[in-house]
C-alpha cells in the first residue's frame, strides 16, 4: 500500500515539473513572437522611411539638374553678352584716341601734320603700289587636323606652284611637301607627302615660302634666316639678322623669336628686341639676298600678341588671352602711313580651338593659313582700298 503512495506521489511530481516546463516553454515563445513582431514593425517602418527618402532624393537630383539647366543657360547669355561688350569696347578704344595732355599750336599741328603726309606718300610711291588693306573676313574652312598643338602650314606664293608645305612642331628639321592642297586635304596623316629634310632645325613657327624656296629661321647664338631651294635640296643664301637681344616676337607664342611673312611686295621680318621689348618691329628684307631694306618700330604691343601678317605692306598684328578665347586684330601698321588703327576695321576671327600658333597670307589666293591648336584652317579675307590721306 505504501508503495502504492509512493509511485502516485512521484507520478504527481513529475506532472507538475512537466506543466511548468511546458508553461516555461510557451513564455519563451510567446516573447520570441513578440520580437519577431517587434522587428517586422520596424522592418516595415525602416523600408517606409527608405522609400521617403529615396523619393525626396529623386525629387532633390531633379530639382538640381533644372537648376543646373538653368545655370549653363544663364552663362552661355552671360558669354555671349561679354563678347558683345568686349567687341564694343575695342570699338569704342579704335573711335575715341587719346586726348592731348597739352595745348599746342593748330597752325604748328598743320604744317606738321602736311609733312607727315609728304613725306608718308613719298615713302609709299618707293615702297608700294599695292592699296589693298582688310575689311572683314568672309569665311573659314577647317581643312583637317594633323600634327601637333603648333606648327605652321603655307602655300607656296608664285602663280607656277600649288604645292602645300607643313611645318610640324617648333624644332624639327623636316618640312611635308604636298604637290596640291587636294593631296594634303586626302592624305591619311602625312602619307601623301615628300619630305624635305634641312640641313639645319628650324625654330619657331615664323617660315614662309615664296617662289620655290624655303625661308626659315634657324636659331642659336644669333637669329639666322637660311633661304633653302626646294627644286635642287639645297641651302642657297642664309644671312645672320643684325639685330642683338632679341626676345620672343609674340607674348602667346614664345617659341617663335621672329616671324617671316610674304605679301604683294616680298619678303618681311616680324621681331622684337629688349631695346623696345614692349613693342614689335618690322624690316622689309632682299628675297635674293637677304640684306635689311628698311626697318620700323611700330606701336603693336607684343603682350597678349599670338601671331601676325603682312599684306601691301600692312602689319596686322592678332591678339587673343592666356586662357584662349576669340583672336582679333588689334593693331594695325603701315609702312607707307596709309593706315592707322582707327582707320582700320576691328577684325575678329571666328572663335575656335584655342590660339593661332601662326598665320601666313598668300597674296594670290588672298587667304590665310592658320594653324589653331592643330588645326588646318584657310580664313578668307575682304578687302577694300586704304584710305587715302
Amino acid at each position: 500500500m505504501r508503495g502504492l503512495v509512493v509511485l502516485v506521489t512521484l507520478a504527481c511530481f513529475a506532472t507538475a515539473q512537466h506543466q511548468a516546463l511546458i508553461d516555461y516553454l510557451e513564455r519563451r515563445l510567446l516573447a520570441i513572437e513578440d520580437r519577431i513582431s517587434l522587428w517586422h514593425e520596424q522592418t516595415t517602418r525602416y523600408a517606409s522611411e527608405l522609400r521617403e527618402l529615396k523619393q525626396q532624393m529623386v525629387s532633390q537630383l531633379e530639382n538640381l539638374d533644372k537648376e543646373k539647366e538653368a545655370l549653363r543657360m544663364n552663362l552661355d547669355g552671360v558669354g555671349t553678352r561679354v563678347d558683345r561688350v568686349e567687341r564694343e569696347l575695342d570699338y569704342l578704344e579704335t573711335q575715341n584716341g587719346a586726348q592731348p595732355c597739352v595745348d599746342v599750336d593748330d597752325k604748328l599741328i598743320e604744317q606738321q601734320v602736311t609733312l607727315v603726309k609728304e613725306k608718308q606718300k613719298a615713302q609709299y610711291l618707293k615702297l608700294s603700289d599695292c592699296s589693298d588693306m582688310i575689311s572683314s573676313i568672309k569665311a573659314m574652312k577647317i581643312l583637317k587636323r594633323v600634327g601637333g598643338q603648333k606648327g605652321m602650314w603655307t602655300k607656296d606664293t608664285s602663280r607656277a606652284s600649288g604645292k602645300v608645305y607643313i611645318f610640324n612642331g617648333t624644332d624639327e628639321d623636316t618640312i611635308h611637301e604636298f604637290a596640291t592642297i587636294q593631296d594634303f586635304t586626302r592624305s591619311q596623316g602625312m602619307s601623301l607627302s615628300n619630305n624635305l629634310k634641312l640641313p639645319s632645325a628650324w625654330k619657331g613657327t615664323g617660315h614662309v615660302v615664296y617662289k620655290n624656296n624655303v625661308y626659315y629661321i634657324n636659331q642659336g647664338e644669333e637669329i639666322t634666316v637660311v633661304k633653302y631651294d626646294t627644286r635642287n635640296n639645297s641651302v642657297t643664301d642664309s644671312a645672320v639678322f643684325p639685330v642683338q637681344d632679341h626676345v620672343p616676337v609674340y607674348g602667346l607664342t614664345p617659341e617663335t623669336v621672329m616671324d617671316l611673312a610674304v605679301d604683294e611686295e616680298g619678303l618681311w621680318a616680324i621681331y622684337a628686341t629688349r631695346q623696345n621689348e614692349r613693342h614689335i618691329s618690322l624690316a622689309k628684307m632682299d628675297t635674293s639676298s637677304l640684306d635689311i631694306e628698311q626697318m620700323w618700330d611700330t606701336n603693336c604691343p607684343r603682350e597678349n600678341a599670338e601671331a601676325a601678317f603682312v599684306i601691301c605692306g600692312t602689319l596686322y598684328v592678332a591678339y587673343n588671352t592666356k586662357q584662349p578665347g576669340r583672336s582679333r586684330v588689334q593693331c594695325v601698321f603701315d609702312v607707307n602711313g596709309m593706315v592707322t588703327n582707327e582707320e582700320a576695321p576691328l577684325v575678329y576671327f571666328p572663335k575656335r580651338y584655342g590660339s593661332h600658333s601662326s598665320l601666313k597670307y598668300n597674296p594670290q589666293e588672298q587667304l590665310l593659313y592658320a594653324w589653331d591648336d592643330g588645326y588646318q584652317i584657310l580664313y578668307k579675307l575682304i578687302m577694300k582700298k586704304k584710305l587715302e590721306i
